[in-house]
């Protein structure tokens, strides 16, 4: 091939692709990108955990997620809560603008659908922020953004970015049935030679046996490498009611079994003899409805799955329901926000106390430890 052949062959790619900076200092860094099939899987529990892993075995590591998601205000900026865990986490002295590059805020996203924002300027600022944070580092570990697809209105999903920083991802899955292995596959095939393996999290121990009896020899006979399977942990699969008390501001009126946690939601809005079959059919619920609705207290409280009541619009109950409640143990809240407001922000208290502190994440490198093929993960 002529000089003139290759301009011409490499010439477009550059104009439209910005090309990586990479130095001796960030081309031997080992890259990690932690994805996830859904939102609130431990993602970013598995992340930092990895981290604190590879640290106790004396890695210099790093940190970033490209795409900020779990966001929240902070002195007047939006930025994500898990790059500032991180940041205390694993003692790093990055500033959040390169720790995050893009906040991928609902204003961003219209932005973005406007024509406002350019793809290959954002790619641009996570390459030099991820040099400058990666330059003194042994490993980067990268945290994916929601499921593995958030990004592409700007050409950056998590396939994108596992290209663009030439990463090893792990995906971090949820499983309850085999139809689920689907969401699988078709992930290691969209990120193709990028994909290391995955790890299935929370678990339940109804679908453990069949998961590594049959699921995993069926990946692994597909060229699917699973580096884990971890059973559910209650600490790390919800919130305690008095963590979900404090978070939605409830008065309390019943504070028996404030300790207990909760993992979903059912919304009392049927009939009671409908509510009391719905109500049975759950486990690690809170039960939202209106304070006016006795018959809907009766059957939550001779539900055993039912961990607490919360009761909206303001209303309190009668005094034989609160007797109720106390004789079971079950904590009764109240709130002022209608039944609407109050799923959203329970949900919301929920998705993100997944991943709160350092004890979380020390609970997650037991779990990875006892059921993760780490060696393989760390390639130690």
């Amino acid at each position: 091939m002529t000089d003139t052949d290759t301009d011409t062959d490499t010439e477009p790619d550059q104009q439209t692709e910005p090309t990586r900076k990479r130095d001796s200092s960030t081309g031997d860094t080992d890259t990690i990108l932690v994805s996830s099939l859904a939102e609130s899987v431990g993602k970013t529990a598995i992340t930092l955990a990895l981290a604190e892993l590879a640290r106790e075995d004396g890695d210099s590591v790093g940190y970033m997620k490209p795409k900020g998601t779990r966001l929240q205000s902070n002195v007047g900026k939006t930025v994500d809560e898990d790059p500032m865990l991180a940041r205390d986490l694993l003692d790093l002295e990055a500033e959040m603008h390169d720790l995050e590059p893009v906040v991928y805020s609902p204003t961003f996203i219209e932005q973005a659908i406007r024509g406002r924002e350019d793809p290959a300027e954002l790619r641009e600022r996570i390459t030099e922020a991820f040099d400058d944070l990666a330059a003194d580092h042994d490993r980067m570990f990268v945290e994916g953004g929601g499921e593995y697809a958030v990004g592409g209105i700007v050409d950056l999903t998590d396939v994108d970015v596992a290209d663009l920083l030439e990463a090893r991802v792990i995906l971090v899955a949820p499983y309850e049935q085999p139809g689920d292995i689907d969401d699988v596959l078709a992930a290691a095939d969209a990120f193709g030679e990028h994909f290391a393996g995955v790890v299935f999290n929370n678990v339940p121990d109804a679908a453990y046996d069949q998961l590594e009896t049959d699921v995993v020899p069926f990946l692994e006979g597909r060229g699917v490498s699973v580096y884990g399977v971890l059973p559910s942990e209650r600490t790390l699969a919800g919130v305690t009611v008095a963590e979900l008390a404090d978070e939605l501001g409830a008065s309390v009126l019943v504070d028996e079994g404030e300790d207990g946690y909760v993992e979903r939601f059912a919304v009392g809005a049927m009939g009671a003899d409908s509510a009391l079959r719905y109500f049975r059919r759950t486990k690690d619920a809170a039960v939202i409805t209106g304070g006016d609705r006795a018959e809907i207290h009766t059957a939550a409280l001779e539900a055993p799955g039912i961990r607490c009541l919360i009761l909206t619009g303001g209303h309190r109950p009668s005094g034989a329901i609160l007797g109720q409640a106390a004789e079971k143990g079950v904590p009764v809240l109240s709130v002022q926000t209608d039944t609407v407001t109050t799923v959203e922000r329970a949900e919301g208290v929920v998705r993100s106390g997944r991943t709160r502190d350092a004890e979380t994440v020390e609970q997650m490198q037991a779990l990875l430890s006892d059921h993760a093929a780490l060696e393989d993960v760390l390639e130690r």
